[in-house]
């Protein structure tokens, strides 16, 4: 840096390449994710839905079980049937929004970064 709190021209020119190196690795990864992209979408659209499905359904049995074993005034199918369906999207939220965090990690990763690297601050 400079005195007047500019960057040097060393600076900037030091700067330019890595960059560069950024922005390839970025175009690289989006070129080979591309033919993966209708796959991921599908995963994800599955993913999603069967972690709000399954808790809905396994809510829903297990309600009907309880009410056809243990007749009562409350209805325990409807109950379960709405804490299932409330789970599934809670789950559903947090897995979306940690892919999310994933990807956007992935796109503003420092240059130069060895995968193993990027591979364990994922999973600390």
């Amino acid at each position: 840096m400079s005195d007047e709190g500019k960057p040097a021209a060393g600076d900037r020119e030091n700067e330019f390449p890595s960059r560069v190196e950024a922005r390839e690795k970025r175009k690289l990864r989006a070129r080979r994710g591309k033919r993966d992209n209708l796959w991921f979408g599908l995963g994800t659209f599955g993913m999603v839905g069967w972690s709000v499905a399954a808790p809905t359904i396994l809510g829903a049995f297990l309600g009907g079980w309880i009410d056809s074993t243990w007749p009562g005034r409350r209805s325990w199918t409807l109950t379960l049937l709405f804490a299932g369906l409330v789970a599934g999207c809670v789950n559903a939220w947090f897995w979306v929004r940690r892919q999310r965090e994933m990807l956007s990690e992935d796109l503003l990763e420092p240059p130069g970064q060895p995968e193993s690297k990027k591979r364990e601050d994922r999973h600390e």
